[in-house]
């Protein structure tokens, strides 16, 4: 579907009700999907709408980049993001939006979902960090995300969701030496002297770093970072305080590789250096919840180990979506705050043993 399939005669059959017209505008940076604010235009008898039909909706479709939407297919983001609502979302505590359709080509990875619209909720923004409170609130919902399923093993029979296999480390590493020059060529005039020196010294230690991902999984989100998320009107108790969006890369995998990503580059460095072990303890104190049960300080290592996650992330996906003004500063502030957060906390030691 594009944007001029999202006629009335569409969403009157999707709603069963009488869509007179219809009106839409994107909302968002989606490097790899599309994201439209669609406005609903119906015979309403009161606020709450008519038979059931919300006023506005989050429409999301494949990317109208070339080659956004091929790494979209071919990671199976698209796939992985319906497949994310019309199955597992249920079984998390997570706030997400609802979902009022989900619906996927498996012969070319054309998709659409309908969902929920949080307005007024606020995007987050990478570029300019979030609040020590904001931070707390979001790690208290991202421990809804994987207390629920922790160490599941019925996730082993999700085919979809992303996890480690067996060829992981050579793939990875093969992956790193294709995008390497081409960030290096944007983005290595962005780090410090240490901060680069890092990266040289830790690229040839991935496959040990992957390797030693360890402990039980959970769900994963994959992704969990200030753009994806969504905030609530202060002082409302109607507005969730967090919702997570962009679920194109939920994964089986283990919880600190989130709860890192989310921290190391949410904060800017001197607030993440002030705030980050407090954080993890309200995640780990949050877990309890779920009848899980951690060791605070190796928590906290498997905290600092996953710092490089952001690493892996910045590197290789600046290099295979669309490239824009904004994505350049994104991966640039991704890239220099997870270097620093492995620097400050002396990540490589935990790597190399």
């Amino acid at each position: 579907m594009s944007p001029d399939d999202l006629t009335p005669p569409w969403f009157s059959m999707l709603f069963g009700a009488d869509i007179r017209s219809v009106g839409h505008e994107p909302i968002g940076d989606g490097l790899v999907g599309m994201n439209l604010r669609v406005t609903l235009d119906a015979d309403r008898a009161d606020d709450d709408g008519a038979a059931g039909v919300p006023r506005s909706v989050v429409v999301k479709l494949p990317s109208a980049d070339a080659t956004s939407r091929a790494t979209g297919v071919s990671l199976r983001n698209y796939e992985r993001e319906v497949k994310f609502y019309a199955e597992l979302a249920d079984t998390v505590d997570i706030r997400v939006p609802r979902c009022w359709h989900a619906e996927l080509d498996e012969t070319d990875g054309g998709f659409v979902l309908v969902l929920e619209d949080m307005a007024p909720a606020a995007q987050g923004d990478q570029l300019t960090g979030c609040t020590p409170d904001a931070a707390r609130a979001t790690v208290l919902e991202l421990a809804k995300l994987h207390g629920p399923r922790w160490a599941d093993p019925s996730l082993d029979e999700i085919e979809w969701l992303s996890r480690r296999s067996a060829d992981d480390v050579d793939r990875l590493a093969e992956l790193w030496q294709l995008v390497a020059p081409g960030f290096d060529a944007t983005y290595r005039r962005h780090l410090t002297d240490d901060q680069s020196k890092l990266l040289d010294a830790f690229a040839p230690r991935l496959g040990e770093w992957l390797d030693g991902r360890t402990g039980p999984t959970t769900v994963t989100h994959g992704d969990f970072r200030l753009d994806n998320l969504l905030f609530g009107v202060p002082d409302d108790p109607t507005s969730p305080p967090v919702t997570a969006v962009d679920w194109q890369t939920p994964g089986q995998g283990v919880a600190a590789a989130d709860l890192s990503y989310f921290v190391g580059a949410g904060l800017l460095p001197a607030d993440r250096r002030t705030h980050e072990r407090h954080l993890v303890g309200t995640h780990v104190d949050a877990l309890r919840a779920y009848g899980v049960a951690l060791d605070p300080t190796e928590a906290f290592e498997a905290y600092v180990r996953e710092s490089f996650a952001g690493v892996v992330m910045a590197v290789i996906a600046s290099q295979i979506v669309g490239g824009s003004e904004r994505s350049e500063a994104m991966f640039t502030a991704m890239a220099t705050r997870h270097l620093q957060q492995a620097l400050d906390l002396d990540a490589l030691e935990l790597v190399v043993g």
